[in-house]
């Protein structure tokens, strides 16, 4: 296989330099095209729940450490019930919004901070306010069903869902430097091919090169078009 000589591939970037700019700017425009009209935009809201004992009477460090050991060990367990067709149905009836449980499941993401009893509930929408909206009612309801079902109340919202701004999905800055990347990556390609493809000499120190011989006579270019001076021949 013949050695890439890096002055050569050098050269063949600079002889290009209009088409690889070209194939850049082509790419800067497909990525201002697609994240500005193709994506749709998509707001996230996140509200945060503690489970802590309610007891009036706990102040005493054991107790409070039993109590954060023991809710730490129910953040796993309260995680999926979050996300159950018991809480999501109830809020999708609350609110009165025209979303399956399984597509609003989708929207949802709830994580916890390790070693910690805090949970956090994002939600995903196309509308802002709605994205609030679900957030806070997810962590209502919620509430109330451990209530129901253990006959406890040891959650508590921490940070209610506030309306968010801008989009979650769009970062227009982001995606352009994306696209252009690509871009140069697909120049230097282009560049490459086509240097591979491209069998003709270019000067005679190419075929001193190639054929490890020396050059003993060259004929330059005459333009038949000018005598000397720069007049055209009539």
């Amino acid at each position: 296989m013949e050695e890439i000589d890096l002055i050569e591939l050098f050269k063949a970037f600079w002889r290009r330099k209009l088409q690889i700019i070209l194939i850049i700017l082509i790419f800067i425009e497909i990525g201002y095209i697609y994240t500005t009209k193709y994506v749709t935009p998509m707001y996230s809201a996140k509200t945060t729940l503690v489970l802590a004992s309610q007891e009036n009477n706990t102040t005493n460090t054991a107790s409070i450490a039993s109590d954060v050991t023991v809710n730490s060990k129910l953040v796993s367990t309260y995680t999926e019930l979050i996300k159950s067709q018991n809480v999501l149905g109830d809020v999708i009836s609350n609110l009165g919004i025209d979303i399956t449980v399984e597509k609003l499941r989708n929207n949802i993401t709830v994580s916890a901070a390790t070693n910690t009893a805090l949970i956090d509930i994002n939600v995903t929408n196309e509308e802002a306010e709605n994205s609030a909206k679900i957030a806070n009612e997810i962590a209502n309801v919620f509430t109330k069903k451990i209530s129901e079902i253990y006959n406890i109340n040891n959650v508590q919202v921490v940070n209610e869902a506030t309306i968010p701004n801008s989009p979650s999905n769009i970062h227009h800055k982001k995606d352009i430097l994306m696209f252009a990347l690509i871009g140069i990556v697909m120049a230097g390609v282009y560049v490459i091919i086509a240097s591979i493809l491209d069998n003709t000499i270019k000067s005679s120190e190419e075929i001193e090169r190639m054929l490890n011989l020396p050059i003993l006579v060259s004929i330059p270019m005459y333009d038949s078009k000018k005598e000397k001076g720069g007049k055209k021949r009539r």
